[in-house]
């Protein structure tokens, strides 16, 4: 049974579509995969209707948050979308998206990139619009090579000369929300020293605390020795272990399936749920 919990469409900042997502996901022999679009559950109707015959779907969403400063990333499983309180979270942080890409592009023409709101607006193609979008224009212009060549200190790193803020959910307060929706939190690649900043361990130990349920281990931007260290730091603290590809169709070279959950994790996961259920595949068109 392969399983990928961490996946992105066009309702945020992945290439395909939902239901592209879908069907790429069963081409690629997965038994489910995760639909955790950034601080948004509008793909899940378009997946659902996608979805092929024996493929099953979790919904879910990677919620952006900040700790003491640190930027991290929290994956919700299987909560309500309805549920008023976190409802309300996600759409402030999707809402302050606008306004700080838009202060990102007139950073960028400050430094003389001439980059539009209306390119950066096209890429993101009515999705959650994040700094991918822009990174992408970047790469569209020929400032940088890849979309990974933006996420410098020269560019849309944080603390980055192009960089702006978004508001971001406190991480104890998330975990509480999705709780509050019956939902399940993973802490995605806390150990993604590339991207930035990561939460120390005791921060990790405080999450646990306040009932966080897992964290990414299995993740492309993990070397053999940080998935070492975080298995054994989970273990300690008595968390859930996964492994997901964070797939994001072109923008990023990582395949469908590249890193995937063990079946009792999986298992578990939905155990603990209360909010949705997983969604099974009908032979969708």
């Amino acid at each position: 049974m392969r399983i990928d919990l961490h996946c992105h469409s066009t309702a945020s900042d992945g290439t395909d579509t939902p239901a592209e997502l879908v069907r790429g996901a069963a081409a690629a022999g997965l038994d489910v995969v995760a639909l955790t679009d950034h601080d948004t559950t509008r793909g899940y109707a378009e997946a659902t209707a996608a979805l092929p015959g024996g493929l099953t779907l979790v919904t879910g969403a990677e919620l952006s948050c900040r700790v003491d400063g640190v930027p991290m990333h929290l994956l919700a499983y299987l909560f309500d979308p309805e549920e008023p309180a976190l409802l309300a979270e996600r759409e402030l942080v999707r809402d302050d998206r606008v306004p700080r890409a838009r202060a990102m592009v007139a950073k960028l023409n400050g430094l003389g990139v001439p980059v539009t709101w209306e390119q950066v607006d096209r890429i993101a193609a009515g999705g959650s619009v994040g700094r991918p979008h822009v990174a992408t224009a970047l790469v569209e212009l020929g400032v940088v090579e890849t979309v990974s060549d933006a996420f410098t200190p020269d560019w849309l790193a944080d603390g980055g000369r192009a960089h702006a803020p978004k508001h971001e959910t406190d991480p104890f307060e998330a975990i509480r929300l999705v709780r509050g929706a019956g939902g399940v939190t993973v802490l995605a690649h806390p150990a993604a020293a590339k991207r930035g900043r990561t939460v120390p361990e005791e921060t990790v130990a405080a999450l646990a605390s306040a009932g966080l349920d897992g964290i990414e281990v299995e993740h492309t931007d993990h070397d053999p020795a940080a998935r070492a260290r975080l298995r054994s730091l989970a273990a300690d603290l008595g968390l859930l272990v996964t492994g997901s590809s964070d797939y994001h169709g072109s923008r990023k070279t990582v395949a469908l399936g590249e890193n995937t959950t063990d079946p009792e994790v999986y298992g578990e996961i939905v155990r603990r749920a209360t909010g949705a259920f997983p969604v099974p595949g009908a032979g969708g068109a």
